[in-house]
């Protein structure tokens, strides 16, 4: 949960920045996710996504993105994703349908097409958190950290996890691209120490 709500609250932060539910579970899907965090978001339930959300926040504060208001309003509607018929997407018969057509109210509608800074936003955020919990001696293994996103998040699979794929792309550039967004986005992006050790 650590690991994977941060991916899942950018992608609501996306979505208040009139970025489009479709392109940003395009962008996942693009880098090998199984499903976009939009459609997990549903799949798992709106309600429990803003429970775990809540509960992380309430430890980790800042380093994770604000849980939006219009996601309370939607829970509180009783949309809650595939369970109920609709969340983001209308579902029947347990099958994701059309987009439920309710954005909510953010900049002019962004670019139709995911970006490369729409994946790093989504993705690194998870090789950050998996760093922090190697350095807090929480798992002591990095295979086991990587096999654990794999199995238990559906993280990419032929990436190898996500700090296999920060150490195949360099761990200095994603602690730079993490540096970058941080200062472009806010410090929810600040790179984790571990970084400085990490190989």
């Amino acid at each position: 949960n650590r690991a994977l709500t941060p991916y899942m609250l950018e992608a609501m932060v996306m979505l208040d920045e009139g970025i489009d539910q479709t392109v940003i579970d395009a962008a996942a899907k693009k880098f090998g996710m199984p499903m976009g965090p939009i459609e997990l978001a549903d799949q798992v339930g709106l309600d429990i996504c803003l429970d775990v959300g809540d509960m992380l926040r309430s430890k980790f504060g800042d380093a994770l993105p604000p849980t939006p208001a219009w996601l309370r309003e939607k829970v509180s509607r009783g949309e809650l994703g595939r369970k109920t018929g609709k969340g983001f997407y209308v579902w029947k018969d347990g099958k994701r349908e059309a987009p439920l057509g309710s954005q909510p109210q953010g900049a002019a509608h962004q670019s139709a097409e995911p970006t490369p800074e729409m994946i790093d936003r989504l993705v690194l955020p998870m090789s950050n958190v998996c760093v922090a919990c190697l350095r807090e001696g929480i798992v002591d293994n990095p295979d086991i950290v990587d096999g654990a996103m794999i199995f238990g998040t559906g993280y990419a699979p032929f990436r190898g996890g996500p700090l296999n794929y920060a150490r195949m792309r360099g761990p200095e550039n994603v602690a730079a691209t993490l540096r970058a967004m941080a200062q472009k986005f806010g410090d929810r992006f600040a790179p984790d120490v571990g970084w400085e050790t990490f190989k």
